[in-house]
């Protein structure tokens, strides 16, 4: 292990180094990486909201100057920032054959793949869905959707018991702040990109509320089910409660594999903490400043993660029981959730009149452990091994061979920053990010 940080230390060390003698090249290149990181109302915790409504997990982090003049007609919108889409993050994850550096810029094979069905679940109406990721997959090259391919489906509202249903499903209204809907765009493009073959479908609850939200759950296991089976993927969530356990059969459906984010703040979060999901953390990939190029993989400090207060071990973390004592531990794995992601989103807020950003085409740059969700939903997805149910994918991930996944052992996270990153399985990025589709 010392031998390994001390190899990290020295790549970060000679990474500053090339930078400072560098500094000629700095002005062909735009300011970005982060600099202002806006949290929409949709996203912020509330402790009052545990057990009764979730919210989502999705941040947008801005450049230095607005994205306002004419984009490009193919790739990233804007050159100049390193921001990821779909060719540079297949490049990281060794999704398709590397090339070096990864650069979002110069990279452009996209992956591919992907088969029998996953849904996105989220609250509320995003009344652009099918158009923005029309747009989306021209932009970047990702294999276009059609009618059949990429539905819209609404749920209807939830009933007294978790996961049951009333009536039939309407048009949800829309979210006035515009962070569901977001999320919602977010979602769908990142799961469509990283597996284009899939027939994908949105299903929106009817709200936040969770009896909304776990019927919407059961409307998309119905759904996933009956396409042969495939996954779901939940980008929202909301701090534990007691009671959860109640929720956890949602879960069960055959043929289905859940994923749920692990939350962008520090502690433990469900629908994540359910032994019948698959956690999914979140990392900070690093760029050189100057170049582009790809780094090295890091924590994510603010990600969530931890040992659930109600959640039992599950028997796949026998192996990890020094580390987790008797409870579940989360996250299972990891993805990017901090680098910033391009995402298209054209819907307007009713309570404000306006796009975020003002103006059409409306291209963000998002983050949060939203992101990493549908990424790993849809890579197990073109994966393409389709696994019964949520515990026989986990019993698989937590066999694979240490290989198949990025061990992110550098950084630290959790309360008070408490938790340390360490070679195999840690509560700040389970078993680690994705490296390649194998053993998915």
């Amino acid at each position: 292990m010392e031998l390994r940080h001390a190899i990290v230390s020295l790549v970060i060390a000679s990474t500053l180094f090339v930078s400072s003698a560098s500094t000629a090249l700095a002005q062909s290149v735009r300011p970005g990486g982060g600099t202002s990181v806006t949290i929409p109302t949709s996203s912020i915790a509330n402790t009052l909201d545990a057990g009764k409504r979730a919210h989502t997990n999705v941040r947008f982090q801005l450049p230095s100057v607005n994205l306002k003049e004419a984009p490009q007609f193919t790739g990233p919108p804007y050159s100049g920032y390193f921001y990821e889409d779909p060719a540079s993050i297949a490049c990281i994850y060794h999704l398709v054959t590397p090339r070096s550096g990864c650069n979002p810029n110069v990279v452009t094979t996209n992956p591919s793949g992907g088969g029998k069905a996953i849904a996105v679940v989220d609250a509320y109406d995003d009344p652009n869905a099918y158009n923005d990721l029309q747009t989306f997959s021209a932009q970047f090259g990702v294999a276009p959707i059609t009618p059949s391919s990429f539905q819209v489906v609404y749920a209807p509202f939830g009933g007294v018991t978790p996961g049951s249903c009333m009536g039939t499903g309407t048009q949800p209204v829309q979210d006035p702040t515009g962070g569901w809907e977001s999320e919602e765009a977010l979602d769908i493009e990142v799961a469509h990109s990283m597996a284009p073959a899939a027939a994908l479908y949105l299903v929106e609850a009817q709200s936040n509320d969770n009896s909304d939200l776990y019927c919407a759950v059961t409307t998309a296991s119905g759904l996933v089910n009956a396409e042969g089976g495939g996954e779901v993927s939940m980008s929202w969530g909301e701090g534990e409660f007691s009671g959860e356990t109640a929720y956890d059969p949602v879960f069960t459906t055959p043929k289905v594999v859940y994923f749920a984010s692990a939350g962008d703040w520090t502690g433990v979060s469900y629908p994540s903490a359910s032994p019948n999901v698959v956690s999914v953390g979140g990392t900070t990939p690093s760029r050189n400043p100057i170049t582009g190029n790809f780094i090295l993989e890091n924590v994510w400090q603010v990600a969530g993660g931890g040992p659930s207060a109600y959640e039992s071990r599950p028997t796949y973390q026998n192996g990890i029981k020094f580390v987790v004592g008797s409870q579940r531990g989360t996250p299972d794995v990891a993805a990017d959730a901090n680098a910033g992601v391009w995402a298209l989103d054209n819907f307007v807020a009713p309570d404000s009149g306006s796009t975020y950003c003002g103006y059409t085409p409306c291209w963000l740059i998002l983050g949060g452990t939203s992101v990493a969700s549908p990424m790993w939903a849809g890579i197990v997805n073109a994966a393409g091994s389709f696994s019964a149910s949520t515990n026989a994918e986990l019993t698989k991930l937590y066999g694979d061979d240490y290989f198949d996944f990025n061990d992110i052992y550098y950084g630290t996270c959790g309360p008070y920053f408490g938790y340390f990153a360490s070679l195999g399985w840690d509560f700040c990025s389970g078993l680690g990010s994705p490296n390649s589709h194998k053993g998915k």
